[in-house]
């Protein structure tokens, strides 16, 4: 009897555990009045996690709702759907299924590709935070597979308990489970009599992950019985490495810096671990892909190698690498450009309208200094073009007008930008180029109070 009774303290015990810790986890990041979005596929670890969300959040007064992505690609993925909508609604917590496709890329496993989608969709969700269900042993599963393909310690820190996502605006990721192994999920479920849907992929060990965690790690485990909570203490170290590596590279950033870029010569003063930090930590910084090392170090090598009179390009993923007189130049890839209709407006006083260009926004401003008289532009046609060529100006009233091609050379403006810089015409005379400034013709006096275009490039 008290063997039994034993028992079923343990299980109590552990029960109250997972309960404990997700508490602890959230008391570190949601407030009251928080809204919470558990990403639901309907396995055991997610429902486990809806269930103890939905005790908590009458105690930690949060709001919860749920989403499932419906990826299409298993013949039981519309079951999987109604019964994530069954459970949440049993739980009268609202629930949105949403559709992707997921397809595969060149270089790109369906698994990859279906990770991507999802996180697309937990992107646009409106809540402070998507709570995934991922536990101690995706992380351990996570780390291996980062080591197996050569990642640096970026890669080997493995899942951070919460990180922002790319947008400002999107929720950050919390995954409060990371410290609770799949054993205890599992006897959490049991105990509770949960009911949870099996995806029949998770059985394929063609899969590099369901390999590790069927063939592998059952291995590694009558050895290392401990090998998740090991594997977790070495992340973290990883992750304080991160962190230094970061901070040296904003060292190195601010003694880099001129004018707001990269400045070549004084890359090339750092030793070449330091420049490489330092790249991959800019790359990051602008939202671009990171190249493969092998590429990273024959851009480094490239630019290295660059006289200051030679321009340099390099592609990869959504990123350009460029180099113009001694400055580096990190550049995401424009979608295609489309063909853009010129508009013209016709000002009769008042406010000015915000005029659109291919690669952003004119707007207008009331400028002492360098301003364009009013005056010059009522009742006048106004348009916003990019340069077709053989343009002239003359900013200065003291000099003879100009090719804007060669005023835009001495400007320092980078050639790949001087194509789509926009122009404001006034009827067919070209008044105001930015980085250039206003035609004399249009210029006010001294005294008076003119109006300044304002370019805001997308």
């Amino acid at each position: 009897m008290n063997d039994l009774w034993g028992m079923v303290h343990t299980r109590k015990s552990k029960s109250n555990s997972i309960v404990c810790d997700t508490r602890r986890a959230l008391l570190q990041h949601v407030s009251p009045g928080h809204q919470l979005t558990i990403a639901l596929s309907g396995g055991v670890d997610s429902v486990v996690l809806l269930h103890i969300l939905a005790v908590l959040s009458k105690e930690m007064h949060f709001t919860l709702t749920a989403v499932h992505v419906n990826h299409g690609i298993s013949d039981n993925a519309g079951y999987w759907s109604k019964f994530c909508c069954d459970i949440c609604h049993s739980y009268r917590i609202p629930v949105h299924v949403a559709y992707v496709q997921v397809k595969k890329g060149p270089g790109i496993s369906l698994e990859a590709s279906a990770r991507e989608q999802r996180y697309r969709i937990f992107d646009r969700i409106q809540a402070d935070y998507v709570l995934l269900a991922q536990h101690l042993d995706d992380q351990a599963e996570t780390m291996l597979l980062q080591l197996f393909r050569g990642a640096g310690l970026k890669g080997l820190s493995a899942m951070p308990a919460v990180r922002n996502q790319q947008s400002h605006n999107s929720p950050k990721i919390l995954r409060p489970l990371l410290e609770v192994s799949r054993c205890h999920i599992e006897a959490y479920a049991r105990q509770n009599e949960l009911t949870w849907i099996t995806d029949e992929s998770n059985a394929d060990t063609a899969f590099d992950r369901n390999f590790l965690r069927h063939d592998v790690f059952p291995i590694i485990r009558k050895r290392y019985p401990q090998y998740p909570d090991m594997l977790l203490r070495s992340s973290r170290h990883f992750s304080e490495a991160v962190l230094l590596l970061d901070e040296l590279a904003q060292i190195d950033r601010d003694n880099c810096l001129v004018a707001g870029r990269l400045n070549l010569q004084k890359l090339r003063k750092l030793s070449a671990p330091r420049a490489k930090n330092l790249f991959r930590y800019c790359l990051l910084l602008h939202g671009a892909d990171l190249p493969s090392a092998a590429r990273l170090n024959e851009i480094l090598r490239q630019l290295q190698a660059l006289s200051p009179d030679h321009q340099f390009h390099m592609s990869f993923g959504n990123t350009e690498i460029r180099s113009y007189q001694g400055a580096i130049y990190i550049l995401l890839r424009q979608e295609k450009i489309k063909e853009f209709k010129e508009q013209r407006y016709v000002w009769h006083g008042g406010a000015l309208p915000t005029m659109q260009h291919i690669r952003g926004t004119i707007g207008f401003v009331e400028s002492t200094i360098d301003g364009i008289d009013p005056q010059k532009l009522l009742g006048k046609s106004l348009s916003i073009r990019s340069r077709s060529g053989g343009e002239r100006i003359r900013p200065a009233c003291n000099r003879p007008r100009r090719s804007l091609k060669n005023l835009l050379q001495e400007a320092f403006i980078p050639p790949w930008e001087r194509m789509h810089v926009p122009l404001l015409f006034c009827d067919e005379k070209l008044v105001w180029v930015p980085g250039i400034g206003v035609d004399c013709e249009f210029q006010t006096r001294s005294t008076e109070l003119g109006i300044m275009p304002l370019w805001d490039p997308s």
